[in-house]
């Protein structure tokens, strides 16, 4: 059941972001409209159909695994409906969120139907994530790491076996259906004497994820002086406007605009228009990622942490290559800087880097990947202790 929800709301999202998107970069107008009618239309669910019940995230899984609370079954259509409604009216996070906490709320449910589950809960729960995952990044490992290192913790026979027999049964289901890496890249090499060039990617991948699990609890907490959800809707989906005006790169999970700049990556050469795209990419992502988080919208910092983790990568790679000569490529870097930023936002290195290998189907960096996503999640855990997850628990 987990794995065919990840899979539907993969799929389903991605149908309607690319059909909107493409109307809204056709007429610029609609960037004024999709946002609120996301907004308002997620606000509406949750007053009318919701029970007044505002959806918190993965804190909700955090809560249910330290209460021993078991998570309503209304979470999943909930978080699978407004993760759908978020991303594909412009809300720039991704489903990834989503996917867990309605894929934990399955594992959940499934532990109240017979009376000996019930002291499995929490090894059902990240089951249920486990497999979520493994069907949105064609990875079992991502999923299984995941569900470790972010919300487990701890490794016991029963969380051993009931995640690795979800994680088969949903690379089962994926491998039966025939999907494909999400990126499709052409890497054969990486050179040695790029390393430490990319251990200071990994450094800086660090400090700007502290920028952005900052900008998630700046505005969260700013969000909450609104004295009604109308000044909350209104607010955040001028704000959005603006920015995916300015770069529509930043509409929804921004995977297409990952996709072209992955095709032509090795090719670009730094002009004073491409330096200010993307340095406006990662001065804004955040905050419109926080901005739409903050306004109700649904999902997490998975999808923002690969965004731009890749053109945190691309920037440093090109701006090497002019100025310093050093003949990096750039493509590698986008792949890399993908799981740094993921790792340092997370605090899940493992998990990031088998993630971003099933992201592209390629081992080939496997080496500064592992390197690069400790770097990062230790360097972010220096400079602030926290994740936008963990400080959920406090």
């Amino acid at each position: 059941m987990a794995a065919l929800l990840g899979v539907s709301l993969k799929h389903i999202t991605e149908h309607y972001e690319e059909i909107l998107y493409h109307r809204a970069a056709k007429n610029h107008l609609w960037y004024a409209v999709f946002p609120f009618v996301g907004l308002s239309l997620i606000y509406i669910l949750r007053f009318y159909l919701f029970k007044k019940k505002e959806n918190k995230g993965i804190k909700e899984v955090f809560d249910a695994n330290a209460t021993g609370t078991p998570l309503p079954s209304y979470k999943i259509p909930s978080h699978f409906i407004n993760g759908l409604l978020t991303v594909s009216f412009g809300g720039s996070t991704g489903i990834e969120v989503s996917t867990v906490v309605a894929t934990a709320a399955i594992g959940s449910v499934a532990t109240q139907k017979e009376p000996f589950l019930k002291k499995y809960k929490q090894e059902l729960i990240c089951a249920g994530i486990t497999a979520g995952l493994t069907t949105l990044f064609n990875t079992p490992l991502a999923g299984l790491l995941f569900a470790y290192e972010v919300i487990f913790k701890k490794v016991s026979k029963a969380f051993i076996v009931t995640n690795l027999l979800s994680a088969a049964v949903a690379y089962g289901f994926v491998y039966m259906l025939g999907e494909e890496a999400l990126f499709t890249v052409n890497i054969t090499q990486w050179h040695l004497y790029a390393l430490p060039w990319f251990v200071l990617l990994g450094v800086l991948a660090g400090i700007n994820s502290i920028y952005l699990t900052k900008s998630v609890l700046f505005f969260k907490k700013q969000f909450l002086k609104f004295s009604t959800g109308y000044h909350k809707i209104l607010f955040g989906a001028a704000a959005i406007t603006i920015m995916i005006t300015l770069l529509p790169q930043l509409y929804g999970e921004g995977y297409h605009a990952l996709k072209d700049s992955l095709l032509t990556a090795n090719t670009l050469v730094l002009t004073p228009f491409i330096a200010f795209t993307l340095l406006g990419i990662l001065l804004l992502k955040p905050l419109i990622t926080s901005i739409t988080l903050s306004a109700g919208g649904d999902g997490g910092v998975f999808a923002p942490g690969i965004f731009i983790g890749a053109f945190l990568g691309l920037l440093l790679a090109i701006t090497l290559n002019t100025f310093f000569d050093a003949g990096v490529i750039p493509l590698n870097f986008m792949i890399v800087g993908m799981a740094a930023m993921l790792s340092a936002s997370i605090h899940a290195p493992l998990t990031a880097l088998f993630l971003v290998c099933g992201l592209i189907n390629n081992y080939a960096l496997f080496i500064p990947l592992l390197i690069v996503s400790f770097v990062a999640k230790y360097t972010a855990q220096r400079i602030f202790p926290y994740t936008v997850y963990s400080f959920a628990k406090k």
